[in-house]
This record gives C-alpha cells, structure tokens and sequence, in this order.
C-alpha cells in the first residue's frame, strides 16, 4: 500500500475540485481529521498498517464532496476509494475497511469496531475543542450557502439537538472531548432559553 502517494493524490484533488461554498467541509477539515485520527491511533494503542488505513479514511471519508452534493457524500466517497486506491497497491480487503471507516461517520455515526470508532471521533473531535465556536460557524455558514439552514435560532436548535444525541466512541475522547462537549450543550441550552423569554 502506498499511502503517502494516496495522500498526495487526493489533497491535490481536494484543493481543486472542492467547492468554495464549503466552509466547513473544505480540505482544512480534512486535515484536521487526519491530525486527530493520527493522534487517537497513538492513545488508543493502534500501530503499523492499521495506522495507515485510519490515516487514509480520514483523507478520503469526505472526498465525494467533489460532487458538490451534501447528502450521500459518504456513499460517493466509498465509490472513489473503490476505484483510485487499487492503483496505489491497496487490497480489496484493506479498501473494505476503509469504506467501513467512512460509512461509519454518515450522522448518525455507527462505529463497529476500534478503527471505526477512532475516525468517528477524529471528524467531530472539534465539539470537544476550544476551537468549537469558529468551527460550528463555518458549519453553520456552510448550510446557509446550501440552503439547508435559514437563520440563527435554527441553527441553535439544530445544534442542541446534534449535542444532545452525540457521544463519543473512544476511551481517549470520552475523557478529554465529552465533558468539554457537554460544556457547550448547557450553554446553548441558555441561550435557547433566553431567547424564547425575549420573545414573550
């Protein structure tokens, strides 16, 4: 498996064909969840060429965002992975773990397995970051260019509910992630609650 010419393919794709309506699925975030994969690989005690598949899913879990579509990306990107990493050595085999990785990131994410569990949590590390509000705003800026999303107070419920029904998978995140996370939910939920006062 040649995972560094892998890498270089598709950054160079993503960095060309990605929309600029994406602002919160741009290849920064993808970066990003490779960043965090790598390093949940080291805490949860994950080596050698299981490292290199997480590392791969992370790179391609959003790549059928080429398409420019937001729905079915996951299901997009597993048809790319299917068809560009034979040509850099991958195995059948390696490539249905990759696809597995990717699928278990669609919302609701379902993680079967460790590797799946590590991807899942590296795509939404940030929710447990200091980073969290400049990354919800590009999200939120990012729905509103595709017309998902119209203003403000339903992007705050939105993300109430999105907090409200999202855990963390890995030992690692359930640690440093969640109470950070659960944090940002109770602050929301205030907001929420004052804005409805307001209106009365």
């Amino acid at each position: 498996m040649n995972y560094r010419a892998a890498k270089q393919y598709i950054v160079k794709r993503l960095s060309k064909e990605l929309s600029g309506q994406l602002h919160y699925h741009g290849l920064h975030h993808t970066l990003d969840v490779l960043r965090m994969a790598t390093v949940l690989c080291d805490s949860e005690g994950i080596f050698g060429k299981d490292v290199l598949l997480v590392k791969t899913a992370a790179l391609f879990h959003d790549a059928g965002f080429v398409t420019n579509v937001h729905s079915g990306h996951e299901a997009e990107g597993c048809r790319m992975v299917q068809s560009i990493l034979p040509d850099f050595g991958y195995t059948q085999q390696e490539i249905d773990q990759i696809k597995g990785m990717i699928m278990a990131t669609k919302i609701p994410q379902t993680p079967g397995n460790l590797l799946e569990e590590i991807i899942c949590d590296a795509d939404l590390d940030y929710l447990g970051r200091a980073d969290y509000y400049n990354i919800a705003n590009s999200l939120f800026e990012e729905l509103k260019a595709y017309s998902i999303l119209k203003d403000e107070r339903a992007w705050n419920q939105l993300q109430i509910t999105f907090l409200n029904n999202h855990r963390f998978h890995t030992r690692t995140n359930l640690a440093h992630r969640e109470p950070v996370k659960n944090m940002y939910l109770k602050k929301l939920r205030e907001k929420e609650l004052s804005d409805q006062t307001e209106d009365r």
